[in-house]
């Protein structure tokens, strides 16, 4: 199996809590901000798309399991693997880990629409195709 992709992450105090631990919503960021870096590392950048294709990736549903806290100045690694690829959406596993110990765990699933008007729409055949290439059994 392919080494997961993983964004680092540096925390900052405006991602934390008055004693230096981090706010349960800001793993979404950081999660938000490595998928984007994974679809931009696989030349499919969120500009292009909308351009090119005229869709969007949203997250439609996400699963969440906090294991243990991250605090102020941690450096993270934030990973991601595909996988499923359907006909209008794709399921992602993400991790934040700290020094190889798992911080948050997540499970999301990601829909397809048109960015002209929100609504679901199929994920273009040669896109699906790429993608389809990359997904990985756990």
């Amino acid at each position: 199996m392919a080494e997961p992709f993983a964004w680092p992450v540096r925390v900052y105090w405006e991602d934390t809590d008055a004693g230096g631990v981090v706010y349960h919503a800001q793993y979404l960021a950081f999660m938000e901000r490595a998928r984007s870096e994974w679809m931009r590392g696989l030349g499919l950048g969120q500009d292009l798309l909308r351009s090119r294709d005229d869709l969007v990736f949203v997250v439609r549903a996400m699963t969440t399991d906090f294991r243990a806290p991250a605090r102020l100045d941690d450096q993270l690694q934030v990973s991601v693997r595909l996988l499923e690829c359907r006909g209008a959406s794709l399921v992602l596993a993400q991790r934040v880990e700290r020094d190889g110990a798992l911080l948050v765990e997540a499970s999301v699933r990601i829909a397809a629409l048109r960015a002209s008007s929100f609504r679901p729409c199929p994920i273009p055949p040669a896109l699906a195709a790429s993608l389809a290439l990359l997904v990985e059994t756990v």
